[in-house]
């Protein structure tokens, strides 16, 4: 294929495709730029089936670091796992292609998308969504495309809506809209808001789907230019006779899913497709027609369930379509730690922690993308225990990841400024249990966790996983899904939310010709069942803590002035180390001249703030000092005032009378009470004067210094002469001698 290239613009902003010219072995090969971010997404599909009982789409998203001109961190400069934003992105990628290839497709596709060139402005991401699109429709994969991804901010100052904005005018955003779909439906929703109201979260998805449509009118004029030649690839058809024996089990299939408890109605349905399998079929049709098997029972779970919402109104369960499960809420569960929650609906339990740090704990991130780190972290973790399962434990997987992300983009808009609150803040969900919706309880665990640990949040955020079953004309919406729902329904609808407006949604979408009527009643039943949970939530805990549990550390906030910072570190850090050390504290110093001090116990902190205090205070005229002797002179003794700044008391100050020297008086290590007289303006020099002078010591007033008072030689004071050089000559004659 020779070189082909489109270019064009949309909304203020221009955009290239290429394909032809690299990674020709690919299926498909595309190169998407915008502004100067390119990304090279491929697309491979195996010429061969698989007999699997799912559809094999493999989607991996790799950062390069080259592409923000970094070289890895770490000792092996190489990267290695993809970043949690990575993780996130691959998954933003697999949810709107995944629905687009035929029932019974089982050709092995790896879609795989390579960061070239990130010029900090404009986000890779949505770009890897039309470009995978682009890449399996130039190769000719059977594929319902074109499909494309656009992000939707807006103005805080216009209102304007704004497709894909750059970093910048992110910034000044109360919206972040990510929506993927065709040109006829929305197949999939990731936001996050500012306590946006679901009329105008409604609004920016409709917006959101226009321009959708537009990008993918340019994708198919793209696709139109190279003149892809359609794979061979087959569509498995099973023998009609497993449809028709495992169909002949309806009513019994329907029977048995008709229980509340999970672990009982899945072994019931368990127990019926094994008995199934066992009396209808023979062993040599059971390995001819394995998967087929399989999927024709899981087609019969399937429509049993869906025809007994949509005939009934009833759900497997027993619940209405809008009723919620039973709740179970406990705000401080856990001794000692800094905060925590259960919370439990139906058979989905999470146990959520908080965790107060210094800011200098936020998490560090070594990735393509702007954000140098999160003073805010929230991880979620789904042992095989809470579904009844063995497994192994390890590092999170994609959802793990992903529905940590989004429970912590609810939580973000309500935490307090750094200012307000100078803390690290680390929650972690537990799922302890799970039928659905787990991703919500930790969302309403961690809205608990943080109340009960004093993190003055702004406002209080539930969850609330909502459903859907479509069948032609036929629609139901469903409040609160358990997980069989989810697996066999037709949506997946998850908003986050205040009592002012939401902060957080999610969406994926199985059912095609899903309109705005239904997303505006989902939206709006949501916020029902967002209310039911939060009036339970505030009703064991109705307000943040007014104090931090006594195991959390206590931070004060100081500012000195910047060019006193050196002062506070210290030559290597020495001095900054020697006070965490003497006190226990920790320390956190920022380059504006900020110093948050933080200890679990308050004479800890007190003393770490009263030392750096120290370090930096200017002495003032009149202002009186308890310190000690550090260094002596002819003329005069040096006391050290703070830990950085030293005064001269001058001989003539040190007692009452003259003295001959200083020592007489004072030693090296002595505290002696000073004021100070004059700080000179020019060099910051400091003047001080003894207060409660001793009395000179006998004959201390006879040495060498003109101070007044008989001479120590017997003398007579006006014939001395104590000039440099002059002390051993005689006096001269008086003229009236």
């Amino acid at each position: 294929m020779t070189k082909i290239v489109e270019e064009f613009e949309l909304y203020g902003k221009t955009y290239r495709w290429e394909t032809g010219e690299l990674a020709k072995q690919a299926t498909g090969a595309v190169l998407a730029t915008c502004g100067e971010t390119s990304v090279l997404v491929t697309a491979v599909v195996s010429s061969q089936e698989r007999d699997y009982d799912f559809f094999p789409l493999t989607v991996d998203y790799i950062e390069k670091m080259y592409a923000v001109g970094r070289i890895p961190g770490g000792y092996l400069k190489r990267e290695a796992k993809p970043s949690d934003r990575g993780t996130l992105v691959a998954r933003m990628v697999d949810r709107p292609i995944r629905p687009g290839f035929p029932d019974g497709f089982k050709n092995e596709v790896h879609v795989v998308a390579t960061t070239f060139v990130v010029d900090g402005e404009n986000p890779p991401d949505t770009l890897c969504v039309g470009a995978a699109s682009a890449a399996l429709l130039v190769g000719g994969a059977p594929f319902d495309g074109p499909a494309a991804c656009v992000r939707i901010g807006r103005d805080i100052d216009t209102g304007e809506f704004i497709v894909n904005p750059t970093n910048t005018e992110q910034a000044n955003s109360d919206l972040e809209l990510t929506i993927a779909g065709t040109a006829d439906y929305i197949s999939m929703v990731e936001a996050g808001a500012d306590e946006v109201s679901e009329e105008d979260m409604l609004a920016a998805m409709t917006f959101g789907q226009e321009a959708i449509a537009a990008f993918c009118e340019k994708q198919a004029a793209f696709i139109a230019k190279t003149n892809p030649e359609p794979l061979a690839y087959t569509i498995r058809e099973a023998d009609p006779a497993v449809a028709e024996r495992v169909d002949a089990h309806y009513d019994e299939m329907a029977a048995a899913l008709k229980d509340a408890d999970k672990q009982q109605r899945m072994a019931k349905v368990d127990e019926l497709k094994a008995a199934v399998k066992e009396d209808d079929f023979t062993e040599e049709e059971r390995a001819a027609w394995g998967s087929d098997i399989n999927a024709a029972l899981k087609a019969l779970e399937k429509r049993a369930m869906r025809t007994m919402i949509l005939e009934t109104g009833e759900r497997a369960d027993g619940r209405t379509a809008t009723e919620i499960r039973p709740l179970h809420i406990v705000p401080g569960y856990l001794p000692r730690v800094h905060g925590s929650g259960l919370f439990q609906r139906g058979q989905t339990q999470a146990m959520s922690v908080c965790t107060l740090g210094m800011l200098n704990e936020w998490q560090r991130l070594d990735t393509i993308w702007p954000e140098e780190g999160k003073r805010y972290m929230h991880q979620y973790n789904f042992p095989p225990y809470c579904t009844g399962e063995t497994g192994r434990m390890g590092a999170p997987k994609r959802r793990e990841v992903g529905h940590g992300a989004l429970a912590e983009r609810a939580i973000l808009p309500v935490l307090p400024t750094e200012d307000d609150f100078p803390y690290a803040i680390r929650v972690v969900s537990e799922i302890l249990e799970s039928n659905g919706s787990s991703s919500m309880a930790s969302a309403c665990g961690s809205t608990l966790a943080l109340m009960d640990a004093g993190v003055p949040i702004k406002a209080p955020v539930s969850g609330v996983a909502m459903g859907l079953i479509k069948e032609g004309d036929q629609v139901v919406i469903l409040t609160d899904i358990q997980g069989l729902e989810d697996f066999l329904g037709d949506m997946d609808f998850k908003v986050c939310g205040t009592a002012k407006g939401i902060t957080a949604l999610q969406m994926d979408n199985k059912a095609k010709g899903l309109s705005v009527e239904i997303l505006s009643k989902a939206l709006a039943q949501a916020k029902d069942g967002r209310a039911h949970i939060l009036d339970a939530m505030l009703e064991t805990i109705p307000a943040p803590r007014e104090e931090l549990k006594q195991t959390a550390p206590r931070i004060e906030t100081i500012h000195i002035p910047v060019d006193k910072i050196r002062d506070v570190i210290g030559s290597g850090g020495k001095v900054v180390r020697g006070i965490q050390e003497e006190t226990g504290a920790s320390i956190d110093i920022q380059e504006d001249g900020t110093i948050h001090v933080g200890a679990v116990d308050g004479d800890s902190m007190a003393a770490a703030r009263q030392m750096i205090l120290d370090i930096v205070k200017e002495p003032e005229v009149g202002e009186e000092f308890e310190g000690e002797v550090v260094g002596i002179k002819d003329f005069g003794a040096f006391i050290k005032l703070t830990p950085s700044k030293d005064g001269l008391l001058h001989i003539s100050r040190v007692a009452q009378g003259r003295v001959a020297s200083v020592e007489d008086v004072l030693s090296m290590g002595d505290v002696v009470k000073v004021k100070v007289l004059e700080v000179d303006p020019k060099t910051g020099k400091i003047s001080l004067d003894r207060l409660d002078k001793p009395e000179a010591p006998a004959g201390s007033g006879n040495g060498g210094h003109n101070h007044g008072g008989p001479r120590r030689d017997g003398g007579d004071r006006k014939h001395a002469d104590n000039r440099p050089g002059r002390a051993n000559r005689t006096p001269r004659r008086s003229h009236n001698a």
